[in-house]
């Protein structure tokens, strides 16, 4: 199954299991606009509760707010996004599709990428353990063609974007023949800016003066509380806030589902230090933020940084921490160095004074800020899609499985009786009210004993438990795991500890 199959599936398993819905199906849906279902929101809220977790409780000198969706207008102005939250917008004239030019043009080198990764494996596979990769790539002459073909669009793509030349993106397209994959051809009308931001009115009057905007990012909540927080909390400087709420922006092209959304959810983390010493912060969250996901045990391998060539105009430094999703590596987290940038606006625009007294130093300055920042929603999408497997068994049939790490399942134990009669159901009621005050647990009593594993394995459950005719007697039942299908007889008295130990938030914080 190639990774654009394996993404269609994905997308279908998603709807057919109550995972994440069209929203407004009814009336033919709304572009890019998505609702978490029964399933869904239950790892959406598991996700969120790792996140949180290990940034407020792990770490005493960061602590949390929810800011609202409507702020002050002049907030977006302190922070530029009135002025610079803009794309480069492009349509076919052929197809009247609509794209992004620097999507285009990076979509364009990542071809070239794989061209050259496809020349390195067939080295591999020709030489064995005598290949030595560096040296191929600086020897291959298909490798070294490629090479340069990407070094001087590349080139020219880093310089349109410093200086902002829209006409220079139109031509790197025109030069590089890209065309649209619907229309087939390079018919483009030129690149102009487009704001993202969402707005409406505050009143009902809807006079200019009354437009206020859709949040497009929740840092800014948290910056224009820096100074309730600080005083309130009396924290000292090192220190974070952290935020887990809803952003809006209207994107050009809101594609690849749930990756990239008009409405979507973010966590979001302001670190707050001394100036001088954010690059030494900025190091250390990038470790931080990676341990984080490497420790949901999806391989390391699927994660990468990647540094930016191009600074937003708040940061002076930027890495994303990218996952290999089924249409290949891209930004999961971005964390960045935001200096004085945001809080010096607001203290500027506003006229209020934001600084910190340092008794260290006995000095008042501005904090710098770095930034740790994931989208929940993108998240989501990578624990969904790296735990979908078609597994063939060796009994020859097949089995779909969400292998989700067992902290993250939406539900951590099926409670299922064997048949639905002679007591076994009741006594399955009684295991499920002793489980549920634990875990998210399911009651099914319908269908084979076969399909009821399945139907859990599809949804990622970590565990079933069965109760039979011997359980009446014994007082023990059948305990199924997912990933291994291993089937155990254990005493229901020992069914919480077992679970526990493997689906337990906590565990998985502690080796943090």
């Amino acid at each position: 199954m190639t990774q654009d199959e394996l993404f269609k599936v994905l997308v279908a398993h998603c709807k057919e299991y109550g995972f994440i819905f069209p929203s407004s199906e009814i009336y033919d849906g709304l572009a890019a606009v998505y609702d978490y279902g029964q399933m869904g929101v239950e790892l959406k809220n598991n996700i969120k509760q790792y996140w949180w977790n290990a940034m407020t409780r792990l770490n005493e000198n960061i602590a949390g707010v929810d800011t609202c969706v409507f702020m002050h207008p002049k907030t977006w102005v302190a922070s530029g996004h009135v002025a610079a939250f803009n794309d480069p917008l492009i349509d076919n004239k052929d197809s009247k599709k609509r794209y992004r030019a620097d999507n285009l043009i990076e979509d364009y080198l990542g071809k070239i990428e794989e061209k050259m990764n496809k020349e390195v494996e067939k080295g591999r596979k020709r030489f064995g353990d005598a290949f030595d990769e560096e040296k191929f790539r600086q020897t291959n002459p298909n490798i070294l063609r490629e090479k340069a073909k990407y070094d001087e669009v590349h080139g020219r793509y880093v310089a349109a974007e410093a200086a902002n030349d829209l006409k220079e993106y139109r031509q790197i397209i025109i030069d590089c023949g890209i065309v649209d994959p619907i229309s087939g051809t390079a018919n483009w009308t030129d690149v102009r800016q487009f704001n993202l931001m969402f707005s409406t009115q505050i009143s009902n009057t809807g006079d200019a003066d009354d437009r206020i905007y859709l949040r497009p990012e929740t840092a800014q909540g948290i910056f224009v509380e820096y100074l309730n927080v600080q005083k309130t909390g009396r924290m000292k400087i090192p220190f974070g806030i952290a935020q887990i709420g809803k952003a809006f922006r209207n994107e050009i092209v809101a594609r690849q589902f749930i990756f990239r959304m008009r409405e979507f959810e973010q966590m979001e983390m302001e670190f707050f230090c001394r100036p001088g010493t954010e690059m030494e912060w900025f190091r250390k969250w990038k470790e931080t933020r990676m341990k984080w996901h490497v420790n949901l045990g999806m391989g390391a391998e699927n994660y990468r940084f990647h540094d930016h060539e191009k600074l937003a105009h708040y940061a002076n430094a930027a890495t994303d921490i990218e996952f290999n999703f089924p249409f290949g590596f891209k930004e999961l987290e971005g964390i960045h160095s935001r200096t004085d940038f945001d809080l010096g606006n607001h203290q500027r625009l506003s006229g209020k004074k934001i600084q910190y007294y340092d008794p260290e130093t006995s000095e008042s300055y501005v904090p710098y800020c770095v930034e740790t920042s994931i989208g929940v929603d993108r998240m989501f999408l990578a624990v969904l899609s790296h735990s979908y497997k078609n597994e063939k068994l060796e009994n020859g049939e097949t089995r779909v499985v969400l292998s989700i790490p067992a902290p993250l399942a939406p539900v951590k134990c099926a409670v299922l009786p064997l048949v639905n009669k002679d007591g076994l159901p009741e006594m399955a009621q009684d295991v499920m009210n002793e489980l549920k005050f634990d875990f998210k647990c399911q009651y099914d009593p319908k269908d084979s004993i076969g399909k009821r594993y399945r139907r859990q394995d599809a949804v990622g459950t970590p565990f079933c438990v069965t109760i039979d005719h011997e359980s009446l007697n014994d007082g023990c039942v059948t305990l199924r795991e997912r990933d291994s299908m291993e089937q155990r007889r254990i005493p229901v008295a020992e069914l919480r500890a077992v679970i526990d130990k493997e689906v337990n938030m906590n565990n998985l914080l502690r080796t943090l």
